[in-house]
C-alpha cells in the first residue's frame, strides 16, 4: 500500500454520523444505524482466519490488518489490539515511517513471533543491491524481530533488478520467509519473471470494488502469484460507505459495508489488509465468514468497477 492522505474519502464511522439520513432511507431492518453498519454484529470470540498456501508452500492468512499511518503510540496500540483480536498477518512498510512502532505493538500483544507473519516493504530510495540489504536489515532492527515473513518490492522504479537479487539472496539465506512485490502491473511483472531466480509469492496492488483489475487478477491467477489488496475500501473513497448497491447487500445479509467488501474479496481469493485503529472495527472486519455473497450479489458488485484508480496521485 502506498503512503497518503485519505483527504478525499470519508470514514465508516465518520458516515455514520453524517448520513444518518441516507441510512434511515435505505434500510428497513429494525435496528440502528450503528447496528446495521455492522459495530455491533462482530464475533465476541477470536475467529480462526483461513490460510492460502503460497507458491513457495508458506501458508499466509487470508486476512491482515494494515498499518499504512497508525504511527506513534496509536499505531503501537492498533497492532497490539489488532493481534489481540485474532489477526496473525500485520502489514507495514518503510515509507510508513512506523516499524518500531509496529514493532512495539507485536511486543505489547505477547504473541509469540512465529505465531505472527509480517510484512515489510522496500521503498524506492533504496532500491538496488547493496542498498535493498541495508534496508532490509535496518526494518528488522526498527521491529525489534529476527526476519521478515514477507519482503516486498514497493513500487517498480529504480534498480528492481538489483534488488530483486538481493532479496533471492536474504530468502535463500532464511532471512526472509517468502519475497514479493507491490504495485507492479502485468508487464512488469512478466519482465521481472525474466530474470527472477526465485518466483514472487505475492502481487500487493490497489484493487477494491471501484477497481476491481479484472486483467491483473487473471494473470496473476495464471502464474500463481497471489493477489493482494491495499486499501481494500478505497481508503472510504468514492462515497464507498454511503454507495447504495453495497448498503442493499449488506442488509441482505445483515452485515456492513466493510464486510461486504471483505468478504467480496475473501470469495475471489484475494487477502486484505484493512486498516483502523478502532478495535470494534478491527473486530468488524474479522466478522465476514459466517455468511457468501451469491451470483446476484457478486454480479451487483461487478456492476461497480470505474476501471480506473481511485488514488491518481499515486498513477
Amino acid at each position: 500500500m502506498e503512503k497518503k492522505i485519505e483527504s478525499n474519502g470519508i470514514k465508516r464511522r465518520d458516515f455514520l454520523r453524517t448520513g444518518a439520513a441516507f441510512a434511515a432511507s435505505i434500510f428497513v431492518l429494525p435496528l440502528s444505524g450503528t447496528e446495521v453498519f455492522g459495530a455491533l454484529n462482530a464475533p465476541q470470540t477470536k475467529v480462526s482466519i483461513p490460510a492460502v498456501k503460497l507458491n513457495n508452500g508458506l501458508s499466509m492468512p487470508r486476512l491482515g490488518f494494515g498499518t499504512n499511518t497508525l504511527t506513534g503510540e496509536i499505531g503501537e496500540r492498533s497492532v497490539a489490539d489488532a493481534i489481540s483480536v485474532g489477526y496473525r498477518l500485520i502489514d507495514t512498510a518503510n515509507i510508513y515511517g512506523n516499524e518500531v512502532a509496529v514493532g512495539s505493538g507485536i511486543k505489547k500483544s505477547g504473541i509469540k513471533r512465529e505465531e505472527l507473519f509480517v510484512t515489510s516493504k522496500l521503498w524506492v530510495d533504496d532500491a538496488g543491491y547493496e542498498s535493498t540489504k541495508k534496508a532490509y536489515q535496518t526494518s528488522l532492527n526498527k521491529l525489534g524481530i529476527a526476519y521478515l515473513d514477507l519482503y516486498l518490492i514497493h513500487r517498480p522504479r529504480g534498480d528492481v533488478k538489483g534488488s530483486w537479487k538481493a532479496m533471492e539472496e536474504l530468502y535463500g539465506a532464511g532471512k526472509i520467509k517468502a519475497i514479493g512485490v507491490s504495485n507492479f502491473d502485468p508487464d512488469q511483472l512478466a519482465e521481472l519473471m525474466t530474470y527472477a531466480k526465485v518466483k514472487p509469492v505475492i502481487n500487493q496492488i490497489e484493487t477494491h470494488v471501484f477497481f476491481q483489475e479484472p486483467i491483473s487478477y487473471e494473470a496473476l491467477k495464471k502464474s500463481g502469484v497471489q493477489m493482494e489488496a491495499w486499501s481494500p475500501f478505497a481508503a472510504g473513497r468514492n462515497e464507498i460507505f454511503s454507495n447504495q448497491t453495497l448498503a442493499a447487500i449488506g442488509k441482505k445479509h445483515n452485515k456492513s459495508i466493510a464486510q461486504v467488501c471483505l468478504r467480496w474479496h475473501f470469495q475471489r481469493n484475494v487477502t486484505a489488509i484493512p486498516r483502523s485503529s478502532q478495535k470494534v472495527h478491527m473486530i468488524e472486519n474479522l466478522n465476514i465468514f459466517d455468511f457468501e455473497l451469491d451470483q446476484t450479489d457478486l454480479q451487483k458488485i461487478a456492476t461497480l468497477d470505474l476501471n480506473k484508480t481511485q488514488f491518481p496521485e499515486w498513477g
